[in-house]
Parts: structure tokens; C-alpha cells; sequence
């Protein structure tokens, strides 16, 4: 075989790369199979519209909580509308909020979208103090033209 090297140290290590090589492409396209689960995008409301994300995705939704929409129920049930100023998703949420959850404060839901349009979270995250905003919603307001930046 004229393409084999004549050395037999060098037949060798082709050998050893020849095995080595398809193992280790495996392993990493398996690693990135089960990643892909695990990444969790962000949306502000705008864009998880533009993108048509699919109901059941896990993704995050940020941006401000909407004026006068917080609505909470007796079993525990809090409504709430997230908006960027150019569009706005309702969400609904099951559980305790943040002590900081607030009107007209950033915030960040983890959930999915229903195939009615509501964002169903499980996670809802406040900002901690008077200067912090999350960054992926800092980025989206910046973006949109209505970010206005505390004192």
C-alpha cells in the first residue's frame, strides 16, 4: 500500500489516530446532543413574537412588568404582563415572587409559551436594588430605543 508510511513507528501512530479520532468525535456530538436541552434562550417580548418561539421551548422572557397587570389569585396564581414597550406577553405564574417583584421593575420569567400565547413560568427573578437590571433585558430595552438609565 503506497500510502501507508514505510516506518513502522509511523504506521503506528496513524494507527492511533485512525482509532482515537472517530471515538473522540463521537463523544463530543454526543456531548453537544445532550446540551442542547440544556440551553435555555432569551426573549424579550418582541422578539420571542418576531421568532415565533414554539409552545413547550424552555426559554427565558424579560423586560418590565407592565403597569396596573399584576392580578393575583386565591390558589396562589399571579398574572402579569412582561412588555418591552413595543410588545407585551402575558404570564402566569404558580408560587411566591420575589420580594422584589414589583410594578414597572425588570424582571426575568423562565418557563415555556402555551399554544394559546400565554408564557406559563416556573421562575420569575426580580432585580435586587436600584441600579441592577438584568443585562439580557438592559440589551433588549438599549435595543427597542427605550432603555433609560437610572441616575
Amino acid at each position: 500500500m503506497a500510502f501507508l508510511p514505510k516506518s513502522r513507528k509511523a504506521r503506528r501512530r496513524l494507527l492511533a489516530v485512525a482509532i482515537a479520532a472517530p471515538i473522540l468525535a463521537a463523544s463530543v456530538g454526543l456531548s453537544l446532543y445532550a446540551m442542547g436541552d440544556a440551553a435555555v434562550f432569551f426573549y424579550s417580548p418582541s422578539q420571542a413574537a418576531a421568532k415565533h418561539v414554539p409552545a413547550g421551548r424552555t426559554v427565558r422572557l424579560g423586560g418590565l412588568v407592565q403597569t396596573g397587570s399584576v392580578v393575583r389569585r386565591g390558589d396562589g396564581t399571579v398574572e402579569f404582563a412582561v412588555t418591552d414597550r413595543a410588545a407585551t406577553d402575558k404570564v402566569v405564574y404558580r408560587g411566591d415572587l420575589p420580594d422584589l417583584f414589583r410594578e414597572g421593575q425588570g424582571v426575568v420569567a423562565q418557563g415555556s409559551f402555551e399554544p394559546d400565547g400565554v408564557f406559563r413560568a416556573r421562575e420569575v427573578l426580580a432585580k435586587h436594588d436600584e441600579r441592577y437590571m438584568p443585562r439580557e433585558v438592559t440589551a433588549a430595552l438599549k435595543q427597542s430605543g427605550e432603555w433609560r438609565p437610572s441616575r
